[in-house]
Protein backbone atom coordinates (compact mmCIF):
# COMPACT_ATOMS: atom_id res chain seq x y z
CA UNK A 1 0.00 0.00 0.00
CA UNK A 2 1.68 3.26 -1.03
CA UNK A 3 1.68 6.32 1.19
CA UNK A 4 -1.02 8.38 -0.51
CA UNK A 5 0.06 11.95 0.07
CA UNK A 6 2.68 12.60 2.75
CA UNK A 7 6.46 12.38 3.09
CA UNK A 8 8.56 9.18 3.05
CA UNK A 9 9.47 7.87 6.49
CA UNK A 10 13.10 9.03 6.36
CA UNK A 11 11.90 12.58 5.64
CA UNK A 12 9.23 12.36 8.34
CA UNK A 13 11.87 11.56 10.94
CA UNK A 14 13.70 14.77 10.02
CA UNK A 15 10.64 17.00 9.52
CA UNK A 16 10.81 19.86 12.02
CA UNK A 17 8.96 22.98 10.91
CA UNK A 18 9.77 26.31 12.50
CA UNK A 19 7.62 27.11 15.55
CA UNK A 20 4.93 29.76 15.19
CA UNK A 21 4.98 30.86 18.83
CA UNK A 22 3.86 34.43 19.43
CA UNK A 23 5.95 36.64 21.72
CA UNK A 24 3.36 36.37 24.49
CA UNK A 25 2.85 32.59 24.13
CA UNK A 26 4.06 31.61 27.61
CA UNK A 27 2.46 34.66 29.21
CA UNK A 28 -0.86 33.68 27.64
CA UNK A 29 -0.77 30.15 29.00
CA UNK A 30 0.52 31.18 32.41
CA UNK A 31 -2.31 33.72 32.71
CA UNK A 32 -4.81 31.09 31.55
CA UNK A 33 -3.59 28.66 34.21
CA UNK A 34 -3.92 31.41 36.82
CA UNK A 35 -7.50 31.93 35.71
CA UNK A 36 -8.17 28.20 36.09
CA UNK A 37 -6.66 28.32 39.58
CA UNK A 38 -9.30 30.89 40.55
CA UNK A 39 -11.96 28.18 40.08
CA UNK A 40 -12.26 26.09 43.27
CA UNK A 41 -11.57 22.38 42.89
CA UNK A 42 -14.96 20.71 43.20
CA UNK A 43 -16.37 17.36 42.08
CA UNK A 44 -19.25 15.01 42.81
CA UNK A 45 -19.41 11.26 42.22
CA UNK A 46 -22.49 9.13 41.56
CA UNK A 47 -22.09 5.36 41.40
CA UNK A 48 -23.35 3.67 38.22
CA UNK A 49 -24.41 0.09 37.67
CA UNK A 50 -22.02 -1.89 35.47
CA UNK A 51 -21.90 -5.70 35.10
CA UNK A 52 -18.35 -6.45 36.22
CA UNK A 53 -16.74 -7.71 39.42
CA UNK A 54 -13.87 -5.90 41.08
CA UNK A 55 -14.48 -2.40 39.68
CA UNK A 56 -16.79 0.39 40.80
CA UNK A 57 -17.96 2.85 38.15
CA UNK A 58 -19.02 6.45 38.79
CA UNK A 59 -20.27 9.47 36.93
CA UNK A 60 -18.18 12.47 37.95
CA UNK A 61 -19.30 16.07 37.60
CA UNK A 62 -16.57 18.62 38.22
CA UNK A 63 -16.12 22.36 37.82
CA UNK A 64 -14.02 23.21 34.80
CA UNK A 65 -12.79 26.39 33.16
CA UNK A 66 -15.11 29.40 33.49
CA UNK A 67 -16.98 27.39 36.16
CA UNK A 68 -18.51 25.11 33.51
CA UNK A 69 -19.87 21.73 34.57
CA UNK A 70 -17.76 18.98 32.99
CA UNK A 71 -18.69 15.31 33.04
CA UNK A 72 -16.29 12.46 33.55
CA UNK A 73 -16.52 8.70 33.87
CA UNK A 74 -14.51 7.09 36.66
CA UNK A 75 -13.63 3.41 37.11
CA UNK A 76 -11.95 2.32 40.35
CA UNK A 77 -10.66 -1.20 40.97
CA UNK A 78 -11.49 -2.38 44.45
CA UNK A 79 -8.55 -2.36 46.84
CA UNK A 80 -7.00 -0.56 49.78
CA UNK A 81 -3.72 0.80 48.43
CA UNK A 82 -3.58 4.22 46.73
CA UNK A 83 -4.03 3.53 43.03
CA UNK A 84 -2.03 4.86 40.12
CA UNK A 85 -4.28 7.02 37.96
CA UNK A 86 -4.87 7.52 34.25
CA UNK A 87 -6.84 10.41 32.74
CA UNK A 88 -8.17 9.61 29.28
CA UNK A 89 -9.46 11.99 26.59
CA UNK A 90 -11.76 11.07 23.70
CA UNK A 91 -11.68 11.74 19.97
CA UNK A 92 -13.42 14.54 18.11
CA UNK A 93 -17.19 14.24 18.66
CA UNK A 94 -16.54 10.58 19.35
CA UNK A 95 -17.35 9.05 22.73
CA UNK A 96 -19.98 6.37 22.27
CA UNK A 97 -21.49 5.12 25.53
CA UNK A 98 -19.02 7.44 27.29
CA UNK A 99 -16.28 4.92 26.36
CA UNK A 100 -17.38 3.05 29.47
CA UNK A 101 -16.19 -0.37 28.32
CA UNK A 102 -12.70 0.85 27.40
CA UNK A 103 -12.48 2.73 30.71
CA UNK A 104 -13.50 -0.28 32.78
CA UNK A 105 -11.16 -2.59 30.87
CA UNK A 106 -8.22 -0.35 31.71
CA UNK A 107 -9.29 -0.11 35.35
CA UNK A 108 -9.29 -3.91 35.55
CA UNK A 109 -5.54 -3.75 35.02
CA UNK A 110 -5.09 -1.91 38.29
CA UNK A 111 -5.63 1.78 37.59
CA UNK A 112 -8.03 4.49 38.67
CA UNK A 113 -9.22 5.66 35.25
CA UNK A 114 -11.10 8.87 34.52
CA UNK A 115 -12.47 9.70 31.07
CA UNK A 116 -13.15 13.40 30.46
CA UNK A 117 -16.09 14.37 28.24
CA UNK A 118 -15.18 17.43 26.15
CA UNK A 119 -17.42 20.44 26.67
CA UNK A 120 -20.28 20.58 24.23
CA UNK A 121 -19.28 17.32 22.55
CA UNK A 122 -20.72 14.74 24.88
CA UNK A 123 -22.93 14.12 27.85
CA UNK A 124 -23.41 16.76 30.52
CA UNK A 125 -20.28 18.77 29.71
CA UNK A 126 -21.27 22.39 29.12
CA UNK A 127 -19.55 24.77 26.71
CA UNK A 128 -20.20 28.15 28.35
CA UNK A 129 -17.65 30.30 26.48
CA UNK A 130 -19.41 32.78 24.19
CA UNK A 131 -17.46 33.56 21.03
CA UNK A 132 -17.70 36.88 19.24
CA UNK A 133 -17.29 35.38 15.75
CA UNK A 134 -19.47 32.99 13.80
CA UNK A 135 -18.12 29.61 12.73
CA UNK A 136 -18.94 26.65 10.52
CA UNK A 137 -20.37 23.38 11.82
CA UNK A 138 -18.09 21.81 14.43
CA UNK A 139 -15.63 23.18 16.98
CA UNK A 140 -12.50 24.02 15.01
CA UNK A 141 -13.42 27.63 14.19
CA UNK A 142 -15.43 28.48 17.30
CA UNK A 143 -13.94 31.67 18.76
CA UNK A 144 -11.05 31.55 16.30
CA UNK A 145 -10.75 35.33 15.97
CA UNK A 146 -9.80 35.75 19.65
CA UNK A 147 -7.31 33.54 21.49
CA UNK A 148 -9.19 34.08 24.76
CA UNK A 149 -12.42 32.79 23.20
CA UNK A 150 -11.04 29.91 21.13
CA UNK A 151 -12.76 26.63 21.89
CA UNK A 152 -9.67 24.62 22.81
CA UNK A 153 -8.49 27.12 25.43
CA UNK A 154 -11.29 25.96 27.70
CA UNK A 155 -10.89 22.31 26.66
CA UNK A 156 -7.18 22.31 27.50
CA UNK A 157 -7.98 23.82 30.89
CA UNK A 158 -10.77 21.31 31.53
CA UNK A 159 -8.17 18.62 30.79
CA UNK A 160 -5.76 20.05 33.36
CA UNK A 161 -8.54 20.25 35.92
CA UNK A 162 -9.49 16.60 35.20
CA UNK A 163 -5.96 15.64 36.28
CA UNK A 164 -6.35 17.72 39.45
CA UNK A 165 -9.70 16.06 40.19
CA UNK A 166 -8.35 12.53 39.81
CA UNK A 167 -5.27 13.39 41.86
CA UNK A 168 -7.49 14.73 44.68
CA UNK A 169 -9.48 11.51 45.05
CA UNK A 170 -8.66 9.56 48.23
CA UNK A 171 -8.19 6.29 46.36
CA UNK A 172 -5.53 7.74 44.04
CA UNK A 173 -1.78 8.18 44.36
CA UNK A 174 -1.35 11.74 43.09
CA UNK A 175 2.34 11.10 42.34
CA UNK A 176 1.55 8.38 39.78
CA UNK A 177 -0.71 9.76 37.06
CA UNK A 178 -0.62 9.34 33.28
CA UNK A 179 -2.61 10.96 30.48
CA UNK A 180 -3.71 9.25 27.28
CA UNK A 181 -5.97 9.53 24.25
CA UNK A 182 -6.17 9.29 20.47
CA UNK A 183 -6.72 11.88 17.73
CA UNK A 184 -8.35 14.86 19.48
CA UNK A 185 -7.73 12.90 22.68
CA UNK A 186 -4.07 12.56 21.72
CA UNK A 187 -3.85 16.31 21.24
CA UNK A 188 -5.48 16.98 24.60
CA UNK A 189 -3.12 14.44 26.17
CA UNK A 190 -0.06 16.35 25.00
CA UNK A 191 -1.58 19.74 25.82
CA UNK A 192 -2.41 18.56 29.34
CA UNK A 193 1.13 17.23 29.78
CA UNK A 194 2.45 20.62 28.64
CA UNK A 195 0.23 22.61 30.98
CA UNK A 196 0.25 20.42 34.12
CA UNK A 197 3.24 19.23 36.11
CA UNK A 198 1.39 16.19 37.47
CA UNK A 199 1.61 13.57 34.65
CA UNK A 200 4.50 11.11 34.76
CA UNK A 201 3.62 9.70 31.34
CA UNK A 202 1.80 10.82 28.20
CA UNK A 203 0.57 8.24 25.67
CA UNK A 204 -0.79 9.98 22.57
CA UNK A 205 -2.10 8.17 19.50
CA UNK A 206 -2.05 10.04 16.15
CA UNK A 207 -2.53 13.42 17.88
CA UNK A 208 -4.59 16.14 16.25
CA UNK A 209 -4.24 19.96 16.48
CA UNK A 210 -0.67 20.28 15.24
CA UNK A 211 1.24 22.04 12.47
CA UNK A 212 -1.98 23.78 11.50
CA UNK A 213 -0.93 25.35 8.22
CA UNK A 214 0.31 22.03 6.82
CA UNK A 215 -2.71 20.17 8.19
CA UNK A 216 -5.08 22.63 6.54
CA UNK A 217 -3.24 22.32 3.23
CA UNK A 218 -2.75 18.55 3.32
CA UNK A 219 -5.43 16.59 5.22
CA UNK A 220 -7.81 14.96 2.69
CA UNK A 221 -10.60 14.46 5.21
CA UNK A 222 -11.60 15.07 8.80
CA UNK A 223 -12.15 18.12 11.01
CA UNK A 224 -9.30 20.19 9.56
CA UNK A 225 -11.69 20.64 6.66
CA UNK A 226 -13.81 22.86 8.91
CA UNK A 227 -11.00 25.41 8.80
CA UNK A 228 -10.86 25.24 5.02
CA UNK A 229 -14.61 25.84 4.88
CA UNK A 230 -14.34 28.75 7.32
CA UNK A 231 -11.65 30.38 5.17
CA UNK A 232 -13.70 29.76 2.02
CA UNK A 233 -16.60 31.67 3.53
CA UNK A 234 -14.32 34.62 4.27
CA UNK A 235 -12.13 34.48 1.17
CA UNK A 236 -12.83 38.14 0.46
CA UNK A 237 -11.16 39.19 3.71
CA UNK A 238 -7.63 37.76 4.05
CA UNK A 239 -7.20 39.42 7.46
CA UNK A 240 -9.67 36.91 8.90
CA UNK A 241 -7.44 33.99 7.87
CA UNK A 242 -4.30 35.75 9.08
CA UNK A 243 -5.84 36.46 12.49
CA UNK A 244 -7.23 32.92 12.74
CA UNK A 245 -3.83 31.38 12.08
CA UNK A 246 -2.36 33.64 14.76
CA UNK A 247 -4.98 32.35 17.22
CA UNK A 248 -4.29 28.74 16.25
CA UNK A 249 -0.59 29.23 16.97
CA UNK A 250 -1.35 29.39 20.70
CA UNK A 251 -2.95 25.93 20.56
CA UNK A 252 -0.59 24.23 18.12
CA UNK A 253 1.14 21.27 19.75
CA UNK A 254 4.33 22.14 17.89
CA UNK A 255 4.50 25.26 20.05
CA UNK A 256 3.40 23.52 23.26
CA UNK A 257 5.77 20.56 22.85
CA UNK A 258 8.82 22.15 24.54
CA UNK A 259 6.80 22.57 27.75
CA UNK A 260 6.30 18.80 28.15
CA UNK A 261 8.66 17.21 30.67
CA UNK A 262 7.25 13.72 31.25
CA UNK A 263 8.06 10.66 29.14
CA UNK A 264 5.93 10.84 25.99
CA UNK A 265 5.07 7.97 23.66
CA UNK A 266 3.26 8.56 20.40
CA UNK A 267 1.88 6.40 17.59
CA UNK A 268 1.13 7.16 13.96
CA UNK A 269 0.03 5.18 10.92
CA UNK A 270 1.64 6.15 7.64
CA UNK A 271 -1.66 6.10 5.74
CA UNK A 272 -3.46 8.36 8.21
CA UNK A 273 -5.45 10.85 6.12
CA UNK A 274 -7.02 12.74 9.06
CA UNK A 275 -3.89 13.63 11.04
CA UNK A 276 -1.16 13.66 8.36
CA UNK A 277 1.93 11.80 9.59
CA UNK A 278 4.17 14.80 8.97
CA UNK A 279 2.10 16.91 11.37
CA UNK A 280 2.52 14.26 14.07
CA UNK A 281 6.26 14.05 13.51
CA UNK A 282 6.34 17.85 13.66
CA UNK A 283 5.26 17.61 17.29
CA UNK A 284 7.43 14.62 18.12
CA UNK A 285 10.54 16.27 16.71
CA UNK A 286 9.95 19.36 18.86
CA UNK A 287 9.62 17.39 22.10
CA UNK A 288 12.54 17.96 24.46
CA UNK A 289 11.49 15.31 27.00
CA UNK A 290 12.28 11.57 26.99
CA UNK A 291 10.24 10.23 24.09
CA UNK A 292 9.58 7.56 21.50
CA UNK A 293 7.26 7.09 18.55
CA UNK A 294 5.83 3.87 17.11
CA UNK A 295 5.24 3.91 13.34
CA UNK A 296 2.74 1.56 11.70
CA UNK A 297 3.30 1.34 7.96
CA UNK A 298 -0.07 -0.10 6.92
CA UNK A 299 -2.42 1.67 9.35
CA UNK A 300 -4.42 4.87 9.12
CA UNK A 301 -6.43 6.84 11.67
CA UNK A 302 -7.24 3.86 13.88
CA UNK A 303 -6.12 1.85 16.86
CA UNK A 304 -3.05 -0.21 16.06
CA UNK A 305 -3.43 -3.59 17.79
CA UNK A 306 0.33 -3.97 17.88
CA UNK A 307 0.57 -0.94 20.17
CA UNK A 308 -1.53 -2.34 23.02
CA UNK A 309 1.12 -4.42 24.77
CA UNK A 310 3.66 -1.60 24.58
CA UNK A 311 1.29 0.96 26.09
CA UNK A 312 0.33 -1.39 28.92
CA UNK A 313 4.02 -1.97 29.64
CA UNK A 314 4.59 1.80 29.72
CA UNK A 315 1.73 2.27 32.18
CA UNK A 316 3.21 -0.45 34.37
CA UNK A 317 6.78 0.86 34.17
CA UNK A 318 5.89 4.49 34.90
CA UNK A 319 2.97 4.10 37.30
CA UNK A 320 3.36 0.81 39.13
CA UNK A 321 7.09 0.30 39.48
CA UNK A 322 9.00 1.70 42.45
Amino acid sequence: MPQPYDLPLEQLRAYKPLPTRQDDFDDFWNATLEKLAEVPLHYERTELSYPVKGVKVYRVLYTGFHHATIEGLLALPEGTDPLPGIVSYHGYNWCQDSDIHETVNLALKGYAVMKMMCRGQHGLSVDNVVSSNGHVTGWMAKGIQNKNEYYYRAVYMDAVRAIDVLAAMPEVNSERIAVTGGSQGGAITLAAAALSDKPRLAVADYPYLSDFQRSIDLAPRGPYGELNEYFRRHSGNPEIETNALRTLSYFDLVNLAPRIRCYSWMTIGLVDDITPPSTVFAVFNHLQCPKDIAVYRYFGHELMPGSITTRLQLFMDHLQQA
